[in-house]
């Protein structure tokens, strides 16, 4: 090896270290869409981040979504598929197709992709042991739209959580891989944004992060421009992104759901892109991260991470 290479090597360590001392033992949830999935290229990377974290002492929870692949079959079997909000309107065949993507191909491809990587990870979903509890969402007014209430169908909204049946499972030095569906106290199947579970989870585990993956750098100030990327900012940043139209369509559930996982006590909750090399890795073990942190109040950030958003 040459001695710049070790340098490197030792300098990376050096710098990883207090962020091992902080986070060893505590809880992650990293919420990763679907389009992370798409790609076994993309699936190995993140995961080997996540394995990397294993193994340093962070319990990490993987909540994963589905929905390129859902809507891929919907269109293989001619279904028609309708997006209000940014969420997707579930009748009784689009539940089939979610339940068989979401429970079936996708959790089953990251677990044998953990296997794959010696990772000791466990397939859950929201029915699981009453994971999470819902039910049926009534007909709602939905910001932006002007056609009146929306049937979304067979999504649920979240009830409660019974976080021991994960925290079992990290106790046992496994990571539990979620998928989002649920079920309401008569066993209807529900199907429940991802971003949305991630954050609930996140509060009911009293996680230390919540990270969203997706396939923009972050939250964007113009989300036309991938260059306005917005590094860090708080809740009342936020809402002010929201009702300039910055945040639309897909966003929106993830605004709602880093509103609903600070308020519920999650610190940090962090916006990254799958695509950018080591993406985790670089936001939970550098000041300058990658993405876009939000907190409840930025003057409540350290000094260098003012700095590293700057």
């Amino acid at each position: 090896m040459k001695s710049h290479d070790r340098d490197v090597i030792v300098s990376a360590l050096r710098h990883a270290a207090p962020y091992i001392r902080l986070y060893k033992k505590k809880i992650f949830v990293l919420k990763a869409g679907g389009e992370v999935f798409t790609s076994d290229e993309a699936t190995r990377h993140l995961l080997e981040q996540v394995a990397l974290l294993h193994q340093v002492g962070i319990r990490v929870v993987l909540v994963h979504g589905g929905g390129p692949q859902l809507t891929e079959l919907a269109e293989a079997l001619g279904v028609p598929t309708q997006m209000v909000g940014g969420r997707r309107v579930t009748d009784k065949q689009t539940l089939d197709m979610t339940t068989m993507v979401l429970n079936g191909k996708i959790n089953t491809r990251i677990l044998a992709a953990c296997r794959d990587l010696h990772l000791p990870a466990i397939g859950l979903s929201g029915v699981d042991a009453g994971l999470i509890k819902a039910h049926k969402r009534p007909p709602v007014e939905v910001e932006g739209h002007t056609g009146g209430p929306v049937d979304f169908g067979f999504v649920g909204d979240i009830d409660s959580v019974d976080p021991d049946v994960v925290q079992a499972q990290l106790d046992n030095g496994m990571v539990p891989i979620v998928s989002p569906l649920s079920a309401d106290d008569n066993g209807t199947v529900l199907n429940i944004n991802a971003d949305t579970v991630a954050a609930a989870l996140a509060t009911a585990l009293g996680a230390s992060k919540l990270i969203l993956t997706m396939g923009a750098p972050g939250i964007l100030e113009d989300r036309h421009n991938p260059s306005s990327l917005v590094s860090y900012l708080d809740l009342e940043d936020l809402q002010e992104l929201r009702a300039n139209g910055s945040l639309a369509e897909g966003m929106l559930p993830k605004a709602r759901a880093i509103e609903a996982a600070i308020k519920g006590g999650v610190p940090r909750v962090h916006l990254i892109s799958y695509k950018i090399p080591d993406s985790l890795l670089l936001e939970i073990f550098t000041n300058e991260g990658t993405g876009t942190l939000v907190v409840a109040d930025t003057d409540t950030l350290t000094p260098e991470e003012q700095e590293a958003g700057a």
